[in-house]
């Protein structure tokens, strides 16, 4: 069907176009965007695209939905970490990667393909990075990591009750083009995801032609599963560039809190950095949330550090660990992270005048109950192994807007969270 890995492109992100409603937006996209109120047409590969996909949609099962365009088959690879009987009976939703569109894709391409479809939408906000280089030198190219709860499509559109964001900004079809928008602006060589629900269908197919290397975890009971006509369940996903590494092992690890399994799990994997030979172990993780929870999170926390300590070798391999964490600083998960054996400090710390103090916030949304701004998100990493050589400032108060998150502007009610990181000269002792 797809003759070129551009026409593959339009089609994957156009797949919903028949249902795509748009609404003048404030703003415009990009200065060369004509009004709001005159979209520019399509042109006719991506309108031959869409019809291409369109038409493959209609003859699909009639399972597939309007958060997600799944087939029937069943991708056995993910049915194999499937534990919950819910799960089991969403196999719609579990889509095989086709082995017939595996070529690559140009970034510049796909983020031309990402404007196109948002070009009435307000434009990006712009962030810049922070220089925090050491005066010690490095060897080689920094290793850019990104962290970023991106929301689950069937949470944010049937179970969050964000009261002040139109629902129109919350539209699959437009919406997942700002999360790859976003992805693409920073272009990290390691991405650790949260409340992934369109991975088979999205991420995966897309970013593996950008040359990542995917894993996908879901939780075992995800609460994506009892929205209607949701995607299959929500996980975490951690992606690298295979150009840049080697993958040495790779362990799916469901939390544990006083001896219980949980509905929490995370992804940890030790690569080899190919330019230096050089061992590090990345994890991505999402903590249970809501109040009243603090100690069931604490014990999910000492849980994956035990699992980190063993995989670590006790701290000889260097470690990042990413993920929404649900806790404050205050919170005893925080505080078995800063104190750990692992010797582990929190990257985004280093923003602040002092050093020590986290960010305001790294999420900030309304809901029925009320406003909440509070710091969850986390990029904790080896201080004895690893240097921070710059970070992503976050988005500013007036940036965000009064209605907060997320918006016609920004995908997520998260804020992603990007560093460069290089390893330390003197590692006696370490892989």
């Amino acid at each position: 069907m797809f003759h070129s890995p551009r026409r593959l492109c339009s089609a994957l992100l156009q797949r919903d176009a028949p249902g795509l409603r748009r609404l003048p937006a404030p703003g415009l996209r990009r200065p060369l965007s004509p009004p709001a109120s005159a979209p520019r047409p399509a042109s006719p590969r991506l309108l031959a695209a869409v019809s291409a996909a369109s038409g493959a949609a209609r003859s699909c099962s009639r399972t597939a939905c309007s958060m997600g365009t799944g087939t029937s088959r069943l991708y056995s690879a993910l049915a194999k970490t499937l534990n919950s009987s819910a799960a089991s009976q969403h196999p719609e939703y579990l889509v095989s990667p086709d082995p017939e569109h595996l070529e690559p894709i140009d970034p510049k391409e796909l983020l031309e393909e990402c404007r196109a479809v948002l070009h009435t939408r307000p434009p990006r906000f712009q962030r810049d990075f922070v220089d925090l280089r050491t005066d010690c030198p490095s060897t080689h190219p920094p290793i850019r990591v990104m962290q970023w709860n991106i929301l689950a499509q069937a949470l944010g559109e049937g179970k969050d009750n964000f009261v002040q964001c139109p629902v129109e900004a919350l539209k699959w079809e437009e919406r997942k083009c700002l999360i790859l928008e976003e992805i693409l602006a920073y272009q990290p060589d390691i991405l650790c995801l949260q409340e992934v629900d369109h991975y088979f269908d999205t991420f995966q197919p897309l970013l593996s032609r950008l040359g990542y290397q995917g894993t996908f975890f879901p939780k075992p009971w995800s609460p994506c599963l009892d929205v209607e006509h949701n995607n299959g369940p929500d996980g975490c996903a951690l992606f690298f560039l295979q150009n840049r590494f080697k993958l040495v092992n790779s362990a799916n690890i469901r939390l544990t809190a006083m001896t219980l399994k949980t509905n929490q799990v995370a992804i940890a994997q030790t690569l080899e950095c190919k330019e230096s030979g050089r061992q590090f172990c990345i994890a991505v993780t999402h903590l249970k949330a809501r109040t009243g929870w603090e100690r069931f999170r604490s014990a999910q926390g000492c849980d994956l550090l035990q699992n980190l300590q063993n995989i670590t070798q006790g701290a000889k391999i260097p470690l990042i660990v990413c993920g929404d964490f649900n806790a404050e600083p205050t919170e005893e998960v925080y505080k078995h992270f800063a104190s750990s054996s692992l010797n582990l400090n929190s990257a985004y710390k280093l923003l602040s005048a002092d050093g020590q103090s986290e960010p305001p916030y790294t999420t900030w949304k309304i809901r029925t109950s009320g406003e909440c701004r509070h710091t969850l998100d986390y990029i904790w990493y080896s201080k004895h192994a690893l240097n921070v050589r710059s970070a992503l400032n976050l988005l500013t108060e007036e940036q965000i807007g009064p209605n907060r998150l997320p918006s016609f502007n920004y995908p997520s009610d998260h804020l992603s969270l990007v560093c460069d990181f290089s390893f330390t000269e003197e590692t006696d002792g370490l892989l």
